[in-house]
């Protein structure tokens, strides 16, 4: 379900027990429409999220420790500013609509007591936060500046008085008067779309559920009504259901997909029902917008080295008629006379074959003299080219391998690993060096680590440098290694040197899940002791040779891998 304005409803109650009278400490700006407000309160720090993402906008307490840029934007150095040290004095939901307002108190330099706002507005695409001082109505700043070229309602603009979303005639279901909600809900028809129009912050999933309490009741509407908004207000129950491939998250039950889901699960409270939502949804969104440009590059660059496979291939099947070329320029020379000038054939007596009657094919531009060197003009070259056409074509088969392992991780790699990929690609010349001012380097992103069910650890290489390290640094020599058959994959390490047939088969489906064939009804996997494992000179990240292996058939599920414990 979206993030309507019944669940912006209870989730302000949730934020105002955690938060309110809270002290901000630290604030953040991990990804570009994202901001985490650090707030102390009741002796405990909480992790406020603010996004304003365009497909995943929302407001809730995170769990989640986000990675922070070296580098801080302009607009999170506004909020340091002003909301630094800032106590929260209250949270307000407009009306039933997806804006929320948090108002904070603050002294500046001068011992003058600062009234701030920080305004989220949860509006799909169109979702930001401002910052506005309480006094003027001005803005401080905002995430996105929205010019009156891009919107003629308003600007969001340092600077420029900040406007309110338009209003809506509709009725807000928690605070309206019974008697205008039961005039509405009498002359209504009984529709999610016709129950939207004629109240606020109705988000269609919701909708859906009141027409179905109220169709079951239709001479009890008013307490049908009044049940579900209380509940919403006063007993919440944070539901996750998986309806056809699909997932929904709502405040409390919700009947209408109970009655279909798949899968259905509770939480404690509505932060952490979306932070087992959104997590890898956000993070796969985020990992595919920074590895967008990667993964252009890397399918250029299999491109133009396919393309190169293809001539090198082509030019050792020219070889194989190379003395043809040698044969054909000979018999050029010793019939000369006999070749007419303009022909574009001619037919000349073979001496190698008896004199059995053979035709050459002719340039007629080119004089028999300049034919005949033209023979063996390409005839040299394919002798010359065949020397090195070998090594050419393992070279360029090669670099297709490494490229299709790069390809298979950024699929699966999330924001942190993508700096580890653009770190390869740099030191192997697929990227241009970037100069810059001398950073703090950053926490390079560590292997997955899960536990089998008899709690064996096995560690999951994400790309290629960990891999290496992996394999060949952190394994012992007794530890076993996996990995997807003769296909791109992570390098898997089960670290025990006798590990159970039951370990030895998850590890497999890891192995099998994170190659190129995850998708694949059976995949062959690799395992071998890491002793027999070991790394040519000036090999490419990533790659390794090996022996002694034994080769298992495994399917992967991703239900299965998401059912092992990770650390």
């Amino acid at each position: 379900m979206s993030f309507d304005g019944v669940f912006t409803h209870a989730m302000v109650n949730e934020l105002r027990e955690t938060l309110l009278s809270g002290r901000i400490s630290k604030i953040h700006q991990p990804y570009e429409n994202e901001i985490i407000l650090v707030i102390r309160s009741r002796g405990k720090n909480h992790r406020l999220l603010l996004s304003a993402h365009p497909s995943y906008a929302r407001v809730q307490i995170t769990q989640i420790d986000y990675q922070n840029p070296d580098n801080p934007p302009n607009f999170v150095m506004m909020l340091r500013k002003y909301l630094d040290g800032a106590i929260l004095e209250a949270i307000e939901q407009i009306d039933n609509d997806r804006v929320i307002h948090f108002h904070f108190s603050k002294r500046d330099e001068l011992g003058d007591l600062q009234n701030i706002v920080l305004i989220v507005e949860l509006m799909g695409r169109h979702s930001t936060i401002v910052l506005v001082n309480k006094e003027t109505g001005k803005i401080l700043d905002a995430i996105k500046h929205i010019g009156s070229s891009q919107n003629t309602y308003r600007s969001l603009l340092p600077g420029v008085e900040y406007v309110s979303p338009p209003e809506q005639e509709q009725l807000d279901p928690f605070s309206a008067d019974n008697e205008k909600i039961f005039h509405r809900l009498s002359q209504t028809e009984l529709s999610p779309k016709a129950l939207q129009q004629q109240f606020q912050g109705l988000g269609f999933d919701t909708a859906q559920e009141l027409v179905a309490r109220l169709a079951e009741r239709p001479n009890e509407k008013m307490l049908v009504w009044q049940t579900f908004f209380s509940a919403v207000e006063k007993e919440l129950a944070p539901h996750y259901y998986e309806v056809e491939n699909k997932d929904y998250f709502t405040p409390i039950a919700y009947d209408y997909f109970a009655n279909s889901a798949t899968s259905e699960e509770t939480y404690d409270s509505l932060s952490t029902l979306l932070d087992a939502f959104y997590h890898d949804k956000a993070e796969k969104d985020r990992a595919k917008q920074q590895g967008g440009e990667l993964i252009r590059k890397i399918e250029n660059e299999l491109k133009r080295n396919k393309n190169k496979l293809k001539k090198r291939e082509q030019t050792l099947k020219d070889s194989e008629n190379a003395e043809s070329y040698r044969r054909n320029g000979e018999l050029l020379t010793t019939f000369m006379t006999q070749v007419p000038r303009g022909a574009t054939e001619v037919t000349l007596p073979n001496y190698y074959e008896e004199d059995q009657p053979i035709k050459i094919k002719l340039d007629p531009a080119l004089s028999p003299n300049q034919n005949a060197q033209k023979y063996f003009h390409r005839y040299q070259k394919l002798k010359n080219a065949v020397k090195l056409i070998g090594q050419q074509i393992e070279e360029a088969k090669s670099e297709i391998d490494y490229l299709e392992s790069v390809f298979s991780q950024l699929e699966i790699a999330g924001p942190m690993d993508i700096e580890v990929i653009k770190e390869e690609l740099t030191a192997e010349g697929y990227l241009k060096k970037k100069t810059q001012k001398k950073q703090k380097r950053k926490k390079p992103s560590q292997p997955d680590q899960y536990r089998s069910s008899d709690g064996t650890l096995i560690l999951v290489g994400k790309n290629n440098l960990q891999n290496d390290q992996l394999t060949m640094k952190t394994a012992k020599k007794t530890d076993y290694w996996l990995h997807a058959k003769n296909i791109p994959g992570s390098h898997v390490i089960i670290k025990s040197d006798h590990p159970t047939d039951e370990t030895i088969t998850q590890a497999a489906e890891l192995a099998a899940y994170f190659s190129k064939y995850r998708h694949s009804a059976q995949v062959p996997v690799d395992l071998v002791q890491v002793k027999h494992i070991r790394k040519p000179n000036g090999a490419k990240p990533g790659f390794v040779i090996y022996e002694n292996q034994k080769t298992i058939n495994v399917t992967p599920e991703e239900e299965k891998i998401n059912q092992l414990e990770k650390e």
